[in-house]
């Protein structure tokens, strides 16, 4: 999943370098891998910032490598701009998250999952770690305030890469044996394929009980047999699939680059929600830069509050506060050719709440105040 980040960042890159660059300079890419290491990742992000003194970072995908990256951010008063959808319960003058938080992904889908699918049970599945807790903490209230009985609700959670679904796929049909059960999947990774796959070997598809899926896209369906997918959703802020002309443009640039420079999947590769998100918060990074006039990163922050813009998939607008990304939010149907139908739109873009309402009172809410900054 990540290797797609990097090569559509780099691609933004020479992109924009071939364009003349930022306020005159060409941007050269410093790339490191913390290889799924999470005490590496804190330590690569020093280097990134003390020692090769870059003008900002792009990176992360899971919750734990951001928070281990972040007080290395914090303490130098360096920019990282995240990509993918998370918990949400933070906010750092540090980060730009360019991806969704609960409410423009995991609450518009359970309302979803309710209205449009008639749910009345659901099976919260993850695996352990902080973004499917969190998440779940959340879809959970979200459910309750809505009047789901607690006794429809499960929760369970597994290891990071386990391959074993069988006794969980087993309850699963046990729970959805009743009727109008559905699935809200927050597995992340390789996990998602022996999951999908044991759920179509026990017989259930979509129509016994559909997984709705946040943590699986374009980019994981390329590993997967779609055909016994077909009919389960997933809820993000962007497809492949959305048809205007912008958003063919940058698939076929994306498919192109990636043939070129002679990257693994070459032309058959695909975009998706987070590559989306990558891919703009470079041109975010830039036309701030461009607009402060200078690469200093209190200028730069300044500069990115309240930005509207145009990314590939449509309009999307930076909070003019809370480091977050107005976006709009999509439900999709994968279809068997690893692209996803799209069966539902919000009704214009979503405003992004770094806390959660569902979790926090209004007071608590107001006195929350953002972490890191410029050095007092």
């Amino acid at each position: 999943s990540e290797t797609s980040l990097k090569d559509v960042v780099v691609m933004a890159a020479e992109e924009i370098n071939a364009k003349g660059g930022v306020l005159g300079k060409k941007i050269e890419p410093v790339i490191v891998d913390p290889a799924s290491n999470w005490d590496l990742f804190a330590e690569k992000a020093k280097q990134l910032v003390t020692q090769d003194k870059v003008a900002v970072t792009f990176g992360c995908w899971t919750s734990v490598s951001r928070k281990s990256v972040l007080p290395v951010y914090e303490s130098n008063n360096a920019l990282l701009f995240y990509p993918v959808q998370y918990e949400g319960e933070e906010q750092s003058l540090n980060v730009f998250y360019t991806a969704a938080s609960p409410n423009q992904q995991l609450v518009p889908a359970a309302e979803y999952a309710i209205k449009e699918l008639g749910a009345k049970k659901f099976y919260l599945l993850g695996t352990d770690y902080v973004f499917p807790r969190t998440a779940n903490k959340v879809l959970k209230a979200y459910l309750l305030k809505a009047g789901v009985p607690e006794a429809n609700i499960m929760e369970e959670y597994t290891p990071f890469h386990h391959q074993d679904y069988q006794t969980i796929v087993s309850k699963i049909k046990a729970f959805a044996a009743g009727g109008k059960a559905v699935v809200l999947s927050t597995i992340n990774g390789d996990s998602n394929v022996p999951f999908y796959t044991e759920f179509a070997n026990q017989g259930l598809t979509a129509d016994d009980c559909p997984i709705v899926a946040f943590s699986v896209a374009e980019d994981e369906l390329r590993a997967m047999d779609t055909a016994k997918l077909t009919g389960h959703l997933a809820a993000w802020n962007y497809f492949q699939s959305i048809d205007t002309a912008e958003n063919k443009k940058f698939v076929a640039a994306f498919k192109a680059y990636c043939a070129a420079k002679g990257l693994p999947g070459g032309k058959d590769r695909v975009t998706d929600d987070p590559i989306e998100a990558a891919y703009y918060g470079v041109y975010v990074w830039k036309t701030a830069a461009e607009k402060a006039g200078s690469f200093d990163v209190d200028k730069v922050r300044a500069a990115v509050y309240g930005m509207e813009f145009d990314a590939p998939g449509g309009k999307k607008k930076m909070h003019a506060t809370n480091q977050h990304t107005y976006k709009p939010v999509y439900i999709g149907e994968i279809l068997k050719d690893g692209n996803f139908k799209i069966v539902w739109k919000s009704d214009g873009l979503v405003e992004p709440d770094s806390y959660s309402k569902l979790l926090h009172t209004p007071a608590e809410l107001a006195a929350m105040k953002p972490s890191g900054g410029p050095k007092k």
